[in-house]
């Protein structure tokens, strides 16, 4: 069985902090800010840039294995995002509650 008496004491001492007077100012990033460069800096395409949607607000829940299978087969098939499927079966489904 472990000896519980050497649990909570640091192996080696604290160094005390030196003093101010001591410690050097260039821990701190310069307060004037650098120039912007003349020209722009060239922006990386990448797969997450070319589906940007503008949408922020996370959407998570929990569906069936069919459910998601069909949900991802309708988006590939039609070249659309998942949210779009799920935003398009919302609009017909208002549509069709206003309908009836």
């Amino acid at each position: 069985m472990a000896d519980p008496t050497g649990l909570g004491k640091p192996k080696k001492p604290f160094r005390r902090a030196p003093p101010a007077d001591e410690v050097s100012g260039n821990i701190f990033p310069p307060l004037i800010p650098e120039p912007a460069p003349d020209v722009p800096p060239a922006r990386i395409v990448d797969g997450r840039s070319l589906r940007r949607t503008g949408r922020t607000v996370m959407f998570g829940t929990r569906v069936t294995p069919e459910f998601d299978n069909q949900l991802r087969r309708i988006a590939m098939e039609q070249g659309l995002t998942l949210v779009e499927v799920l935003e398009r079966a919302l609009n017909l489904y208002q549509q069709q509650q206003a309908n009836n």
